[in-house]
């Protein structure tokens, strides 16, 4: 009636099956796939665009889109970003579009940013003009870019007589 048979034998099914933790779930595919990275003796002429994280310790020179972007403290990149989430560490010379953008400490930035979130560490150098937009990535113009600031409204109309040729009178 009793015996060993505990040590012999497979978990019964059922038996309940421990409950996995809401964390172990993914929430993105970004989670699951390793960043590409640029190595440091990279250098790329061209656009780059991915879907996932990209980590950049290596030059650019054109514009990069991804969900996540990693610029390492040596990385240079000349060109526009576009991205969920952005960390400069290194160089950027043109436009960051982002929803969350970090300047670290030696990041050096030339150029407009247009963010949601935005910080910047102590000792971080930024050339250029920041703007908040709820959608900063969705904020568009015809050519692509973030949509100009609305035009100033014209000055009234001129009398016609400043505009007369010289030499003849308006009346």
């Amino acid at each position: 009636m009793f015996s060993n048979r505990s040590k012999d034998i497979s978990p019964d099914s059922s038996a309940p099956a421990p409950a996995l933790a809401p964390a172990a779930a993914p929430k993105r595919n970004r989670a699951l796939s390793a960043p590409s990275i640029i190595s440091a003796d990279m250098v790329i002429n061209g656009a780059i665009s991915s879907t996932g994280d990209i980590q950049i310790d290596g030059r650019v020179e054109g514009d990069v889109r991804s969900v996540g972007l990693v610029i390492g403290d040596k990385a240079e990149i000349h060109g526009e970003i576009h991205a969920e989430d952005v960390t400069v560490r290194g160089k950027v010379v043109g436009r960051i579009r982002a929803r969350k953008i970090s300047l670290a400490s030696t990041s050096h930035v030339e150029g407009d940013i247009l963010h949601e979130a935005f910080s910047v560490e102590s000792g971080a150098f930024f050339e250029g003009n920041c703007r908040h937009s709820d959608n900063p990535l969705g904020e568009v113009d015809g050519g692509g870019r973030p949509a100009a600031p609305a035009p100033a409204k014209p000055a009234p109309a001129a009398p016609a007589a400043l505009f007369a040729p010289l030499g003849t009178a308006a009346g």
